[in-house]
């Protein structure tokens, strides 16, 4: 019972109605109840925890999405671009500082779909960030439109007779494109999921982690249950991940959802080789006695 005159703690709800009571933050993403982001995010917070570096140095790059709606939710530096724009604008922060840790908070549509461009020629680079996909087949945000991981025949609001389209391979093509890390994980089991946000933010080199995401509301065939009678261990299958046709024919199987860790390959990353980055990072560099008079003439 309170004592007189004391004054009550302001109870917070979240937009349900719940009581939000003893939690870190006012304030909660407004994902659907059941909403696969609730673990992903979860399993960020484990993955990043686990890198044990220094909270000042590592940038989430956010995604437009329901993944984006995460970018108020977290306690580290970030930038929230366009839709599909995450990617190079994680590579931007990377060039800029290279000591920084990039973690990049995207869906299917938006990596997939208007950053496919990106997506193909960053893992080229073997640029030195890791790229996080909500992959629930569904742009969701804009409620449940059909993405490219869409399966073909399946009716969506924006293919209300079933896609004609095959469903794109984010797998296969990493595989295929030079990704030095790729991995699938579920997002129903946060702790395999946060150790291996941990590991992709560890490996020196383009990290790709595909998240099989239920999203109940607007995908509810692909439920909890459904990923779970579907997916098997790459581990339990024997996998190398440094054969890399081993791990394309694990990707293009059809009978299976293989989930773990496709490819790992050490190799210099993309800043590792730009001569003008082997003196320290450039947002360290001195530039007040460079002289830009001469460009700018060109430009007159």
């Amino acid at each position: 019972m309170a004592t007189a005159g004391a004054q009550s703690e302001p109870q917070v709800q979240d937009r349900y109605g719940r009581s939000a009571a003893g939690l870190k933050v006012p304030k909660h993403p407004t994902w659907c109840p059941g909403c696969g982001n609730y673990a992903i995010w979860g399993a960020i917070k484990l993955g990043l925890e686990g890198t044990k570096y220094p909270k000042e140095k590592t940038v989430i790059c956010y995604d437009v999405g329901c993944s984006g709606n995460m970018a108020d939710f977290n306690a580290y530096y970030g930038f929230h671009s366009l839709h599909g724009r995450a990617l190079p604008a994680a590579v931007g922060t990377k060039l800029a500082n290279h000591e920084l840790k990039i973690l990049v908070v995207i869906g299917d549509g938006g990596c997939y779909g208007e950053g496919g461009t990106h997506f193909l020629n960053l893992m080229r680079g073997n640029h030195d960030i890791c790229i996080l996909v909500h992959d629930n087949h569904r742009y969701s945000l804009t409620t449940g439109q059909m993405s490219p991981t869409t399966d073909k025949g399946i009716k969506t609001k924006s293919t209300p007779e079933g896609s004609i389209e095959e469903p794109m391979n984010p797998m296969a093509i990493a595989i295929s494109n030079h990704a030095t890390f790729i991995a699938r994980e579920f997002a129903g089991n946060i702790p395999k999921l946060g150790s291996r946000i941990t590991e992709g933010l560890n490996h020196v080199g383009f990290s790709l982690i595909d998240v099989l995401q239920p999203c109940p509301v607007f995908n509810p065939a692909q439920s909890y249950d459904w990923y779970r009678e579907h997916m098997i261990q790459l581990e339990d299958e024997g996998h190398d991940p440094s054969d890399r046709l081993k791990a394309w024919k694990q990707a293009t199987r059809s009978d299976k959802l293989p989930i773990g860790l496709f490819v790992k390959e050490e190799k210099p990353a993309y800043h590792q080789q730009v001569s003008e980055l082997a003196t320290g990072p450039l947002v360290n560099k001195n530039i007040a006695s460079v002289d830009l008079a001469s460009l700018v003439k060109d430009f007159q």
